[in-house]
């Protein structure tokens, strides 16, 4: 085939792909994207539960004023229970900003080195996980260890492991995504581990040390580490498009919370009252301020406003399997932001 040839068939291809990448896009994301914004945040929930959202809860703390609570649709489809700003809400992966703290504090005692390696207190893992005499604490916060994540292992959503121990049997002997610090990779086999490790140093079980070292200190009586330490009955119902059944009682091992807990403890986290002497700088050193959970029927966004002095908060109980939930939550979550914004004037 000669050059030209070659080049009007790649255009050809290149045209074809982008007519069928138009023709599969989801245009309710550019819909809703393009909505002139509501004059209320309740309005703004409200429209989100037209987007196929089962439930959703926000939470608003404006600096100087009380906070606002906004909820839409249904704690629990089945037996028709409205959203309650209330409820409990499981929380995913924002646990990691608790866990950062937690390592933080037992640095800042000097309980534990952020160079400190993983066979310095794990020497079990040696020649199991790769690389283990070399990965360091701060790399495992960071997300820099190279240590595969478990939640990508086959069956994981399906069939996942009952402990700490059977969780971590399931990255044992797979090689490293990168060699120690020489790349990024989330991982929550990183916080497994990191878990494990305040247990070993602290002598209490993970959450109880964030229980008495963060949640008591502020007051927080609605944070739960896991589904086994609730009434059910307080948590709000988890939806996955395509399954009919409620799936909250599936224990994926995630910390559970109100939105006004989690964003009390936000606020704390970025305006420094969290922390004692050096431990603000150890934080800021290893972590970041903001997060987002997601996990099969949650979706959670945990965000400070600087420029408004606004923790803003956004739980919705409705995931997918191709991530268009996903992005409509983001979507809706920025216009509420935009909300906000634009009645501070």
């Amino acid at each position: 085939m000669n050059k030209k040839k070659k080049t009007r068939l790649i255009r050809i291809t290149l045209f074809v792909a982008t007519v069928l990448s138009l023709f599969f896009v989801p245009w309710i994301l550019v819909w809703t994207w393009m909505q002139p914004l509501p004059d209320t945040v309740q309005e703004q929930v409200d429209d989100a539960i037209e987007l196929g959202f089962e439930g959703m809860i926000v939470y608003v703390d404006q600096g100087g004023q009380e906070p606002d609570h906004y909820a839409a649709g249904w704690k629990n489809r089945e037996t028709k229970i409205p959203a309650d700003p209330q409820s409990l809400f499981k929380i995913a992966s924002i646990g990691k900003l608790y866990d950062a703290v937690a390592i933080t504090r037992l640095v800042g005692d000097d309980s534990l080195s952020l160079d400190d390696t993983l066979t310095d207190h794990f020497p079990e893992l040696a020649g199991k996980i790769e690389y283990a005499d070399e990965i360091t604490i701060r790399m495992m916060v960071q997300h820099r260890s190279g240590i595969p994540n478990l939640t990508n292992t086959p069956n994981f959503w399906t069939d996942p492991p009952e402990n700490n121990e059977e969780a971590l049997e399931r990255v044992i002997g797979l090689p490293a995504s990168f060699e120690p610090g020489d790349g990024y990779e989330y991982s929550n086999t990183n916080y497994l581990l990191l878990n494990m490790l305040v247990e070993n140093v602290s002598g209490m079980s993970h959450f109880e040390y964030i229980k008495r070292e963060i949640l008591e200190p502020l007051g927080l009586q609605n944070t739960f580490g896991s589904i086994h330490d609730v009434n059910m009955g307080d948590v709000m119902s988890g939806y996955y498009a395509g399954v009919e059944e409620d799936i909250k009682t599936v224990d994926y091992a995630s910390m559970l919370a109100t939105a006004e807990d989690l964003g009390i403890f936000l606020r704390a986290l970025n305006d420094g009252s969290l922390f004692d002497g050096a431990e603000q700088e150890i934080y800021s050193s290893i972590y970041r301020y903001e997060h987002t959970g997601l996990i099969p029927g949650y979706q959670s966004i945990a965000k400070y406003h600087k420029d408004i002095d606004t923790v803003i908060i956004q739980f919705t109980n409705t995931t997918d399997f191709e991530g268009y939930q996903w992005s409509l939550s983001e979507i809706v979550y920025d216009r509420i932001v935009e909300v906000v914004r634009r009645s501070t004037g």
